[in-house]
């Protein structure tokens, strides 16, 4: 599964309506930037879109949703947890095997993250901590990535390098961003958001930042 439609999504928090009604489609192939000033609805579409793909999709959550005590390869491993046996996992916690070792050690190199393999992600700064959850999810492999804010923490050489990585490992993504000049360069389609509903659904080459800036 890669592309997806859904109507009538909603979401409540507290009695309050803070999503939809609305509806939703992403062809497979489509890059999708959502933009929309904090509150808006955003991170709940995200995890709405999550909880109804039913696994097919790797994630990238605001909360980055790490193990604090297990070190950057172990929180990249998590992201194929679901394709090995609960022996394979056990075993890979006490003595990884080296191909598991190679494939992650590959993709940290790519997100210039090889030095922080067997480093406790306690410790890491806010922007290597997103790079960690980013490697988890392109190792999950899906062809759908669902992520929020994942370059929120990172410099603009990071911060390209990293939407790069994500262009070129995913057939289609959804991604929530707040700089409006990544979000045009980095999707193929923008979708606003403002009090819960789409305010904006258009192709990024017909839009300007101007276009999208009264969203925030």
């Amino acid at each position: 599964m890669s592309g997806f439609e859904f109507t009538g999504l909603t979401a409540s928090f507290g009695g309050e309506r803070v999503i939809g009604p609305l509806s939703l489609r992403v062809k497979d192939g489509e890059r999708v930037a959502l933009v929309g000033k904090s509150g808006a609805g955003k991170s709940t579409l995200i995890k709405l879109i999550h909880e109804r793909v039913d696994g097919h999709a790797s994630l990238v959550p605001q909360d980055l949703g790490l193990v604090n005590a297990l070190p950057v390869f172990h929180n990249v491993f998590m992201g194929q947890l679901d394709a090995h046996s609960a022996w394979y996992n056990t075993l890979t916690l006490i003595r990884p095997f080296r191909k598991d070792k190679d494939a992650v050690r590959q993709l940290l190199t790519e997100l210039a993250m090889a030095d922080k393999f067997w480093t406790p992600t306690a410790s890491l700064s806010g922007g290597q901590r997103q790079r960690v959850a980013i490697a988890r999810a392109i190792y999950r492999q899906s062809n759908l990535l669902l992520a929020d804010e994942p370059i929120s923490a990172l410099d603009g050489p990071m911060a390209h390098l990293v939407m790069k990585a994500l262009s070129q490992r995913f057939t289609t993504s959804v991604i929530a961003l707040h700089d409006v000049d990544m979000a045009l360069s980095y999707s193929t389609r923008v979708v606003g958001i403002q009090d819960g509903q789409i305010a904006l659904d258009e192709a990024s080459n017909r839009l300007t930042p101007a276009d999208i800036t009264p969203l925030y």
